[in-house]
């Protein structure tokens, strides 16, 4: 493995570059103070791992990383960090972080989330290459039957745990119209087209009426996912059903007040403000990229 190593600390990455050469983990092929210095090199050296410091000066952590993803970097990257709270946590987890090194640096830590990254790099190029292998033998077929869109939908209520909630059918036929239909208003439509359509859809006969029931039963379905989300975040905010969803779908602030109301036992889901759009606009996304 091939890394790079972004901090404005000496003593940092000095002790990364010890650990990672000591420990037989790979190469360090650079390093940079702060994140302006490090695009150009690790453009052109195209490490397998960027080890990136959340506060620096000039330019942070996560400004980096959306530059560097910006201008066509593919490789991972790692957070080093002495400041963890949940709205970081969020934030990086939406630019693409998949671990974090805390600091003060301690060598076991490294060393294990090194060797996990390894791993999925490592069985990353096997599976390309597997499916490189058997494409030269014979054309590739499906095995199993391509989802729907209501499959793909309803696993991904089922997560956010509403599958079956008065509002989860209208989900449903939201992104169906959306996908099936090839959104026919071309760009993703305001809230109140896709009430629209939707009421058409189901042949009200007060199409008004409708849409305002429409967005009450959404507004009510997606707390109940933000409320579901927020007991799992109170118990354990690393379950990959908390990391996925919690900061795509919703503003991250809302799930973590709701996530400290179910901890102090003073929940008032009256004062959390629910994002409609949002959740509708990721949900519309994630599955599209599915069904292709």
């Amino acid at each position: 493995m091939r890394y790079y190593i972004v901090d404005d600390d000496p003593a940092s990455r000095l002790m990364l570059k010890k650990i990672i050469t000591e420990g037989d983990l790979g190469l360090v092929i650079g390093e940079a103070e702060n994140g302006v210095e490090c695009i150009s090199p690790i453009l052109t050296t195209e490490p397998d791992v960027v080890l990136i410091d959340f506060l620096m000066p000039k330019l942070d952590g996560l400004e980096t990383i959306e530059q560097l993803k910006n201008k066509g970097y593919k490789g991972q990257f790692i957070m080093i960090s002495q400041v963890v709270n949940k709205e970081m946590v969020g934030e990086a987890y939406i630019k693409g972080i998949e671990f974090f090194i805390h600091k003060p640096i301690n060598r076991v830590e490294v060393q294990s989330i090194l060797t996990k990254t390894t791993e999925q790099f490592q069985l990353k190029d096997s599976l390309l290459a597997i499916k490189d292998s058997l494409a030269n033998i014979v054309p590739l077929k499906p095995v199993l039957k391509k989802q729907s869109v209501r499959e793909i939908v309803s696993s991904k209520l089922s997560d956010m745990g509403i599958v079956g909630e008065i509002g989860s059918n209208d989900l449903i036929s939201i992104v169906e119209i959306l996908i099936l239909h090839n959104n026919p208003l071309n760009t993703f439509p305001s809230l109140k087209d896709i009430y629209e359509l939707l009421a058409m859809k189901l042949d009200a006969e007060d199409i008004k009426k409708e849409m305002k029931a429409i967005e009450q039963r959404l507004r009510r379905t997606i707390l109940l996912s933000m409320q579901h989300l927020a007991t799992l975040g109170a118990i354990d905010y690393t379950t990959p059903e908390f990391e996925h969803y919690a900061p795509r779908y919703f503003d991250f602030q809302e799930i973590r007040k709701l996530t400290i109301e179910i901890v102090e036992d003073r929940l008032n889901s009256s004062k959390i403000k629910v994002n409609i759009k949002k959740f509708l606009q990721v949900l519309y996304l994630e599955v599209l990229e599915n069904y292709k």
